[in-house]
């Protein structure tokens, strides 16, 4: 089975395991297997709350020089079984990040 379940329409990634890597990046391992490693930063800047993007554009509004670069992950803590909340060490801590963005924003799969 790879990472998509069905439920209805609807259909999600399963993450298998969610750790901190090192002191500043987080890792999820896949119920596929996938591994996807995220810098602390650039997670930091997806941050998919209404503060840090326009809740009627969708527009990104958190300013990249707001968030400083040794930014790290003080805490995980799962979201239902749907998503993942992260507070930050620059006291954020209002976004959830969703199952389905999280493996979106997977770095390796992202295209520059």
């Amino acid at each position: 089975m790879d990472e998509q379940t069905r439920s209805g329409d609807d259909s999600s990634p399963i993450p298998r395991e969610i750790t901190r890597a090192g002191d500043h990046d987080i890792r999820i391992l896949w119920k596929s297997g996938h591994e996807s490693l995220y810098p602390a930063r650039y997670l930091r800047l997806k941050c998919p709350c209404a503060v840090c993007v326009d809740e009627w554009t969708g527009r990104e509004v958190l300013r990249p020089q707001a968030v400083t670069e040794d930014v790290a992950p003080s805490s995980l803590e799962l979201v239902g079984r749907y998503g993942l909340r992260v507070r930050w060490t620059d006291g954020h801590s209002d976004g959830i990040y969703t199952f389905k963005l999280l493996r979106e924003l997977c770095p390796c799969c992202q295209t520059s």
